[in-house]
């Protein structure tokens, strides 16, 4: 079993050389659509798409801090009703839990401040 998953990472780490190492055949792009003549100004209609993925980060965050405090009371309420090895269980169990619910709650923030972060930028 070593061997084989020895040969795999060799085989993914040549790959990825590989992949790295490959040239490109590209032709420089002049005229109205090029590159360097875009810079965001000139966009139009953009309001509509950002005011739909506020909405729904918004809608998810609230579904799923709901979700994640039925999960905690749940949970509290076996663990206070369970014998001492479905105690044991519920403990390991529980970090994994409060981890996700710790990244629900705070994606929002996350979200917001990478948002005005590479807005400015």
């Amino acid at each position: 079993m070593k061997k084989m998953s020895k040969a795999v990472s060799i085989l993914l780490t040549i790959m990825l050389l590989i992949s790295v190492a490959m040239p490109v055949f590209a032709a420089p792009v002049t005229g109205v659509n090029s590159p360097a003549t875009l810079n965001g100004a000139n966009v139009n209609g953009t309001e509509k798409i950002t005011g739909l993925g506020n909405q729904l980060i918004t809608i998810l965050t609230i579904v799923g801090s709901v979700v994640s405090v039925i999960v905690l009371i749940v949970l509290g309420i076996k663990y206070m009703m369970g014998s001492a090895e479905e105690k044991a269980e519920y403990k390991k169990t529980m970090m994994p839990y409060i981890v996700g619910a710790a990244l629900i709650f705070a994606a929002s923030t996350i979200a917001g401040v990478l948002y005005s972060f590479l807005s400015n930028v």
